[in-house]
């Protein structure tokens, strides 16, 4: 499945180049948010992180675009839930959930669609796996594990809510921009 790794500095700087947010958690958090997201990437059949799409509904749209949207769109969103429900969210919490929630995608995907992986376990749960194996805090390990859209279950914790808001926003965005149709036009 996969085997956790630092990688070469080449894929660290790769990934830290990318991600947004990093500067906004301690370095302690951003190097396993780096280790976590090299990982999936090394472990996977991917060269180029940037050829990683979001979704086999977008195969043009770049995973590493998404998960900088969703993070964005979830900073954006913590003061006003912090506002309007009265809740506090920790950043140390709240930003490596936006930041890691898809770092399963390289692992479950191909350039031919889903990976062997993808059709033995859902989106989330690998990528839960992978956190607790790093350390993560529980928080962060249960609300990627079960934010996908057709998870069995989903958390229930302001932390989840504001993921969930992003990512169907930032998925929303990748899908119109392909030519899908966006999660709100579904039945």
């Amino acid at each position: 499945m996969f085997t956790l790794t630092t990688g070469t500095n080449h894929q660290r700087a790769a990934v830290r180049d990318w991600l947004a947010g990093l500067d906004a958690v301690s370095a302690e958090t951003a190097d396993r948010i780096v280790t976590a997201w090299v990982t999936s990437w090394a472990c996977s059949v991917w060269d180029e992180l940037h050829a990683i799409p979001f979704s086999a509904n977008a195969p043009g749209y770049p995973l590493a675009k998404h998960v900088n949207e969703v993070t964005r769109a979830g900073q954006a969103l913590m003061p006003r839930a912090e506002a309007d429900w009265g809740v506090t969210l920790d950043p140390e919490i709240m930003l490596p959930i936006l930041i890691l929630h898809d770092v399963d995608k390289p692992l479950l995907s191909t350039p031919d669609g889903k990976s062997d992986l993808a059709r033995r376990m859902p989106h989330g749960v690998v990528g839960a796996m992978l956190l607790r194996d790093l350390g993560f805090d529980q928080r962060i390990i249960e609300t990627v594990a079960t934010h996908a859209t057709d998870a069995p279950f989903h958390g229930d914790t302001p932390e989840a809510h504001v993921l969930h808001y992003a990512d169907l926003f930032a998925a929303d965005h990748a899908l119109r921009v392909q030519g899908a149709t966006p999660f709100y036009r579904r039945g």
